[in-house]
């Protein structure tokens, strides 16, 4: 097992968080949703080798890093499968709605259940549909980390009005999320502060 170390940085207009998980010992890791240019810089500074891109969901505000860290690092961008045409669509991802047109071109497509390991990292792969139809979240298993994306937050939800979002696909994968992890799991998600599924289950009024 690994020594595995988060970190988290806030980035771009809507306060993004950008999660890095990497090897203490080894120094390779992934990126979740790399929200803004400059990244590879400030995570090589560090020691920090990036072997994986992961999205969480592909709106503007988690994506517009992605091309310069994927080409600096030479990484592959993994995205739910029902994601693909969303990170594709610069109207549907909302870049075109804010003057910044931008689109990715996700390597590799995941599907509910899987399980990778890039850097030596296992993670297992949980589609949560609702605030986009291809959202997921990941969970590393060691650690009891889980990384939500916009599905979940500490004490709140994310928002489904949004192109390819549903409200009701939200509601089902916030309660499939808070049903399937224990108590003591770290949430990390898109944006505020990380909490627990303890926490939410107790507190969170859209978890029953």
């Amino acid at each position: 097992m690994g020594d595995f170390k988060v970190g988290r940085m806030v980035l771009g207009m809507v306060e993004t968080n950008c999660y890095f998980v990497y090897d203490g010992d080894t120094g390779e890791g992934i990126v979740i949703d790399p929200a803004k240019n400059g990244l590879y810089d400030k995570l090589s500074q560090h020691g920090i080798k990036v072997c994986a891109i992961l999205l969480t969901h592909g709106h503007f505000d988690h994506i517009m890093g992605v091309h310069e860290l994927a080409q600096k690092s030479g990484a592959k961008v993994y995205a739910l499968d029902a994601e693909d045409e969303l990170c594709r669509n610069s109207y549907l991802n909302s870049s075109e709605q804010i003057g910044r047109p931008y689109t990715v071109e996700p390597d590799v497509l995941l599907s509910d259940g899987d399980e990778i390991d890039p850097a030596g990292i296992k993670i297992k792969v949980y589609a949560t549909p609702g605030h986009t139809l291809g959202s997921c979240c990941y969970y590393i298993e060691s650690r009891k980390w889980l990384f939500s994306g916009d599905t979940l937050f500490c004490g709140s939800i994310g928002r489904s009005d949004l192109p390819t979002g549903n409200g009701e696909q939200i509601m089902e994968s916030v309660q499939k999320v808070v049903d399937t992890f224990d108590s003591d799991v770290k949430v990390y998600p898109g944006h505020g502060e990380s909490t627990t599924i303890g926490e939410e289950k107790a507190y969170n009024p859209f978890c029953r």
